[in-house]
């Protein structure tokens, strides 16, 4: 097994983190709840990159924020519809997610 660090975002309904995390192009790989009704816990992967998004609360803070590095920032902009900025070490943008999440998401400068 690979050692690997997992952030967890709190969010408040799973269905539509997962949705928009899709848009990152995130899949769900697996949902877990103790009991029908009670709040999910879900895994969702970009290649090897995973996030835990949870319904529990107290399970992570608002206003988190993440740094993923992709390969083609300008693509992930498109599909937001928000501007690149050039920064010293990446091209980045930034996005809130529907829970308030912020991820910063960038291709490092060559």
């Amino acid at each position: 097994m690979d050692e690997e660090v997992i952030p967890i975002l709190h969010v408040k309904d799973a269905a539509v983190a997962v949705a928009w995390y899709g848009r990152l192009g995130f899949v769900r790989q697996w949902e877990h709840r103790f009991e029908p009704g009670f709040p999910a816990f879900v895994e969702v992967a970009r290649g090897g990159v995973r996030l835990f998004l949870s319904e529990h609360e107290g399970d992570a803070r608002p206003n988190t924020l993440v740094y993923l590095r992709v390969r083609d920032v300008d693509a992930v902009a498109d599909e937001f519809g928000v501007r690149v900025e050039d920064a010293p070490w990446a091209r980045e943008i930034e996005l809130l997610d529907p829970d308030g999440n912020r991820l910063r998401v960038g291709t490092p400068a060559e």
